[in-house]
């Protein structure tokens, strides 16, 4: 469903080059739920872009779906749904109905598949009191809701998800793991990033480790487990970081 082979993304500011990625390579199975894990910096949100067709790698190649992100982006953006952290994508002035209706039509969604996709989402996620309040005026978790709403309006098979509990109530988290529970039996495909590491460990396959910009574990995390001879996420996170040593997807 997902294929990184070997890529390395390098900006340039100034006359300094940074490298943000260095020669990473992952395979993610239709179906499959991955966390993304790493701290500030790591090249998280870098990969995620990249796999968008958000970021041209500057070096190997990343397909989705059978589709190369430099030759078929529009095929690709067909397929996925993408929220990342701090970048909402909604329109202050229109209300939640509103926004949802616009992103739905740019995805070719009728008028009826529209109406009925924005009722749901609104009950799944609890926004049936403001479908028709303007989101300017919204709090960060109430957004937040919404936003999730706009990346899931055309009913992609594939999902990027970053920080995407950001701003949420214990409540609202809950019916968004419980979201992603769902969406794994429907056979979507998920890579999710998150400091939460009871949230991956709660809903992921496997996980992919990251620190600066490289991959220091891919695989899954029953596998992972008894590799490390703990279920302690958190702390074989942060002994991996130490050691930086990587083994291949179990």
């Amino acid at each position: 469903m997902i294929e990184i082979h070997e890529i390395t993304k390098t900006f340039q500011d100034k006359k300094i080059f940074i490298t943000a990625l260095k020669h990473v390579s992952l395979d993610v199975r239709r179906g499959q739920i991955v966390g993304l894990l790493g701290e500030n910096g790591a090249g998280k949100t870098t990969l995620l872009r990249s796999i968008a067709t958000l970021l041209t790698p500057t070096d190997g190649y990343i397909k989705v779906a059978g589709f190369d992100t430099l030759d078929n982006p529009n095929e690709i953006k067909k397929r996925i749904g993408v929220l990342f952290g701090g970048e909402t994508g909604l329109y202050d002035r229109l209300t939640t109905r509103e926004n949802l209706a616009y992103f739905a039509t740019l995805y070719g969604l009728s008028k009826h598949e529209t109406k009925v996709r924005i009722e749901e989402l609104a009950v799944m996620f609890g926004m049936k009191d403001y479908l028709d309040r303007k989101v300017g005026g919204f709090s960060k978790g109430m957004r937040q809701k919404v936003a999730i709403s706009r990346t899931l309006i055309h009913d992609p098979d594939i999902i990027l998800f970053d920080e995407p509990t950001t701003g949420l109530d214990i409540t609202s988290s809950n019916v968004f793991r419980q979201l992603v529970l769902q969406l794994k039996q429907e056979g979507k495909t998920i890579i999710f990033s998150s400091h939460i590491m009871e949230e991956v460990t709660l809903l992921c396959d496997s996980v992919a480790m990251m620190h600066k910009g490289e991959l220091i574990y891919k695989g899954k995390l029953e596998s992972l487990y008894l590799e490390e001879n703990s279920r302690d996420l958190n702390y074989i996170f942060m002994s991996k970081l130490v050691r930086g040593n990587q083994s291949h997807v179990s």
